[in-house]
């Protein structure tokens, strides 16, 4: 009675009271989007926004303030002001391990800028470029050998009902999976062999060993970025004493340390490997051998001189890669299921990107794509953003201001949390023109967006370090795909199944019949 009534008593005597949903102790508003939404978050912003306006305030554990217009962010991504902080500090942090590590959530300033450097520093090389480009052009040659076994394994039932069906959205967690493992730690992960293998009749030629601890690692993956998000969300009372969120606390807790052990081993692995080569040999390009070698003899550019010249620990490379892999891998995978639903539906984008594709590549379907290739392919990049800003990914995102400042008209005492509502800072008709619109050619005129109205990546000194290569893979995937296949929806009225919680959307299914582009 104690707790409520002092939950009361605050919220009735909070500083700048906004229009909301009405908040419970405890829970905050997780009722409404759980029994009204069925827990989607999307729809419960977008309500919210109808409702309330530009501006509005919802609880989870404790109060965020929602802001949907352009003008309210210039706040978060001036250089004047520079709020970094995500999220406020919390208990969820220290026990996933990850409290001051990493770049994601890491709420120490002085931790997160030695990470960021580094990690900004190794992605956005032309060695990483060239190796995320030839990746890409190696798995997706894997990916088709398995598409074609399966439609010999298939033959008789493909040849009766003219149809060679698959789950796109699947297919593709698995492959950004086995992507974004390969680029960041240099070690192969067999996502895909041990999806193909589900299918009976003829298996991958991989060993069955490196499948088994490849499929455990996705699952634990899985289970990690399901239960990520209530160690932000949900008060320790809840996660510690309530079954249900127990229960998905302790499998996530149990994930967690699953992947760091796997993580550790890597780690020494490859610091035994880098031990054991000659100077005079070069070493791989990978994010972790960078983040090993950085700031010690075998860096080029190693200057010995003060903090920002110590190389990293274990601990912090660890946190790293986990922060990379888990936003590399259903992101991606979700967004490239966006553009081919969005292609699909859109005839006159379909034939634009053909002309594009076929212009670059002209016939030739078994060359490797280029880096060339990709700053070339503009209308491929306009799509990836078109569909980026209709449908976002991540429908909302947080800051946490660190001195007092006034936002949207108020003024805000230090430690106001911040959500951006990103789907309706895409479609402010102020700022886009038919903004309800599908139309990837915006996208080709010069200057036409205004600042802070496209936050893909977010913005400010926390956007997304990853950015670079998100847009690689999604680029010349959609190439390397249309160049060889035609695609199509199997049903084309269904609206796409798809999940979002608090944070992300990613895409459950995604059934296309899949035949060579004649």
């Amino acid at each position: 009675m104690i707790y409520v009534m002092n939950f009361y008593y605050k919220y009735f005597t909070r500083v700048n009271p906004l229009p909301g949903p009405f908040p419970f102790p405890l829970v905050g508003n997780f009722p409404q989007i759980y029994w009204w939404f069925n827990g989607d978050g999307q729809m419960f912003h977008n309500y919210c926004y109808e409702k309330y306006g530009d501006i509005y305030e919802i609880y989870d554990h404790s109060r965020s303030i929602v802001l949907c217009r352009v003008d309210y962010l210039e706040n978060f991504f001036s250089n004047k002001n520079m709020h970094w902080m995500r999220f406020p500090n919390c208990k969820g942090l220290k026990e996933l391990g990850i409290e001051g590590k990493g770049i994601v959530v890491n709420n120490n300033y002085k931790s997160w800028v030695f990470n960021r450097h580094f990690i900004s520093q190794a992605i956005l090389s032309p060695k990483f470029t060239d190796e995320a480009i030839d990746q890409t052009n190696k798995l997706f040659n894997e990916l088709e050998s398995y598409w074609n076994k399966l439609v010999l394994f298939h033959k008789e039932e493909i040849i009766k009902e003219n149809k060679n069906i698959i789950d796109f959205a699947e297919w593709l967690k698995h492959y950004t999976n086995d992507m974004i493992i390969k680029l960041l730690t240099g070690e192969r992960s067999y996502s895909m062999a041990a999806y193909f293998n589900t299918f009976g009749g003829e298996k991958s030629d991989y060993p069955s060993v490196e499948i088994e601890d490849s499929v455990k690692l996705f699952q634990a993956l899985h289970k990690l970025i399901i239960g990520y998000s209530i160690f932000f969300f949900i008060t320790p009372f809840l996660r510690n004493c309530i079954p249900f969120f127990k229960n998905i606390a302790d499998d996530t807790l149990k994930s967690m340390r699953f992947f760091n052990q796997k993580l550790e081993v890597i780690i020494k692995k490859r610091r035994k490997e880098i031990k054991d080569t000659s100077l005079d040999e070069s070493l791989p390009h990978d994010m972790l051998t960078s983040m090993i070698i950085k700031n010690t003899f075998r860096d080029v550019n190693y200057i010995e001189v003060g903090e920002a010249a110590r190389s990293m620990t274990n601990s912090e490379i660890r946190a790293n890669l986990l922060d990379g892999i888990i936003n590399g891998t259903y992101k991606t995978a979700s967004i490239l299921s966006f553009v081919i639903y969005y292609i699909a539906h859109n005839p006159d984008v379909k034939k634009k990107m053909l002309e594009e594709v076929d212009y670059i590549f002209q016939g030739d379907k078994m060359r490797p794509i280029t880096k060339d290739d990709f700053y070339n392919l503009s209308y491929c990049e306009a799509i990836v953003k078109e569909v980026a800003r209709v449908c976002p990914i991540t429908h909302s995102f947080a800051r946490c201001i660190d001195k007092s400042e006034e936002i949207a008209g108020y003024q805000w005492p230090v430690g106001t949390s911040f959500r951006f509502n990103v789907r309706a800072i895409h479609h402010d008709d102020d700022y886009w023109e038919e903004p309800n619109k599908f139309n990837p050619d915006r996208w080709l005129v010069e200057n036409f967006e205004t600042k802070n109205s496209f936050i893909m990546f977010g913005g400010g000194l926390r956007m997304c370090p990853g950015r670079k290569l998100a847009m690689i893979e999604l680029v010349c995937l959609i190439a390397l795909l249309f160049r060889t296949y035609e695609i199509n929806l199997i049903d084309t009225n269904s609206p796409i199944k798809a999940t979002s919680d608090i944070i992300i959307i990613s895409c459950d299914e995604l059934l296309v019949e899949i035949k060579p582009r004649n």
